[in-house]
């Protein structure tokens, strides 16, 4: 949820900063995990079987601290400032988009209901999807360098994606995705407005993602929640998503309503989601219910009122008094919060929409990510000679870190954006205006809002005026 930028503020160098001590990875695991030098194995039902592990382990954090940098930076906007490198995870955020995709099958899902409520309740579990491997994600991905792309077709789940970074200044990425049996289209622009509140790192989303489900002819419209980094002084960094996310359905008229809620006090509702569908007509089908992190339930709405008035009347009989000792301001509990291990509480007659999927046993490790994002900047045998120059895979600086070569990396990432910075330089001085390859500014058709469009191509893999950006 950070930024770089071509006009860093600050004088902190990271080539000059000790890098702490590599943790230990489990060498068992390691044996398990297969290989780690590019190849991927096929297996005998011929799909292929992507990485399980990374070629190293991420780098202790213990001995830095943000604060030493955001201190030089407060009232400053937070994406021109340049963070060491030892706060990121080796993924662009044009990769971390792509996490989008994970739970892909709830897309197949949707395309597969007759019955519209049922293809709603099915996009809705996919948005809160779309965040969940943010959890106890608090690595920094690289900023994508101006002209960057990334690339991904799982013939296994049936899609293909494409996202460029389409402008520096403010931050956007533009992505397309689509079925490869035709039956979806899924894309939008990415353009997150980041403050920085003393305690915490709060990321804004900004853009519209669009899905299209071509069999019904329907598209589902909505913006992601906040997200918000705690604790980046001092003590454990810890991250929640809040804010009210609308679905709305342009061909029927009916809407999801999920709120995102802030921990509150005590952090009682952290983690929580709670929301409706509803029709045209505003007449509520469904509640929903869960916690972005774990699950997502739905039962109707008769259900759920009974349930919560049966709860409530228990919860005054239980209360307690409470002191004023115990009693903290909201926003001091929220920045201390430690973590919540309780879980949904299940409504009998409830229908479960989507359960979070497990990570790695390593995943600790491996800045946290799960199985779908190791693969991400997996560079298979024979990919490098198909690939568009510009794709994250070829990056040098997130190469070696993935790698451990911390050093390496930290220098390489200081030599990108200074290259950067004097490619921007020259077409200033030349007075050229820079050009997107894949996307165009347009007008979204169904909230006739500024937007980023695919323009297509890509994949006919005509890569002769791709910008050399590495």
């Amino acid at each position: 949820t950070g930024f770089d930028s071509d006009n860093s503020s600050g004088d902190f160098s990271e080539a000059n900063h000790k890098v702490p001590e590599m943790l230990d990875l489990d060498p068992h695991q390691s044996i398990r995990t297969g290989k780690h030098n590019g190849e991927t194995e096929i297996q005998e039902n011929g799909i292929k079987r992507h990485r399980t592990s990374l070629p190293a382990p991420m780098f202790s954090r213990s001995d830095f601290s943000v604060w030493s940098i955001l201190k030089k930076c407060i009232g400053l906007e937070l994406s021109k400032i340049t963070m060491p490198i030892v706060f990121n995870e080796p993924l662009s955020f044009l990769q971390r988009i792509t996490e989008y995709m994970e739970h892909i099958y709830l897309i197949n899902k949707a395309c597969s209901h007759a019955d519209p409520l049922e293809r709603m309740q099915a996009v809705a579990a996919f948005a809160v999807s779309a965040v969940a491997s943010q959890w106890e994600r608090t690595g920094k991905p690289f900023n994508p360098l101006l002209g960057e792309t990334y690339e991904l077709t799982r013939e296994d789940l049936g899609f293909r994606f494409i996202s460029e970074q389409v402008s520096h200044h403010p931050p956007i990425s533009a992505f397309y995705s689509e079925g490869l049996n035709k039956d979806f289209i899924f894309h939008g622009s990415i353009y997150p407005k980041l403050k920085f509140w003393g305690k915490s790192i709060e990321a804004e989303p900004r853009g519209t993602i669009t899905l299209e489900l071509l069999k019904h002819n329907e598209a589902y419209t909505w913006t992601n929640p906040t997200c918000c980094v705690h604790n980046v002084i001092i003590g454990k960094l810890w991250l929640e998503q809040y804010g009210v996310v609308e679905i709305v359905n342009h061909s029927t008229g009916d809407k999801c309503v999920l709120n995102f809620k802030p921990c509150g006090l005590f952090g009682k509702e952290l983690h929580r989601v709670e929301g409706y569908i509803q029709d045209k007509h505003r007449k509520k089908l469904c509640v929903i219910y869960g916690k972005w992190t774990e699950c997502l339930w739905c039962t109707d709405p008769t259900t759920y009122e009974t349930y919560k008035k049966s709860e409530k009347r228990g919860g005054e009989q239980k209360k307690k008094s409470v002191s004023e000792e115990d009693i903290k301001s909201e926003n001091d509990e929220a920045d201390d919060m430690p973590e919540v291990q309780d879980t949904v509480q299940f409504i009998p007659g409830s229908k479960l929409l989507w359960r979070i999927n497990c990570r790695p046993p390593n995943s600790s490790q491996m800045y946290n990510f799960t199985s779908f994002a190791v693969s991400l900047n997996e560079l298979e045998k024979g990919m490098e000679a198909i690939l568009a120059p510009t794709d994250c895979r070829l990056r040098p600086d997130i190469r070696n870190m993935e790698n451990g070569n911390m050093d390496v990396a930290s220098k390489e990432k200081e030599r990108l954006e200074e290259k950067q910075r004097a490619a921007r330089k020259e077409r200033a001085k030349d007075e050229v205006e820079w050009h997107t390859r894949w996307f165009h500014q347009g007008t979204n058709p169904y909230t006739g809002t500024s937007d980023w469009l695919y323009s297509g191509g890509y994949f006919d893999r005509n890569f002769s005026d791709c910008p050399d950006i590495y």
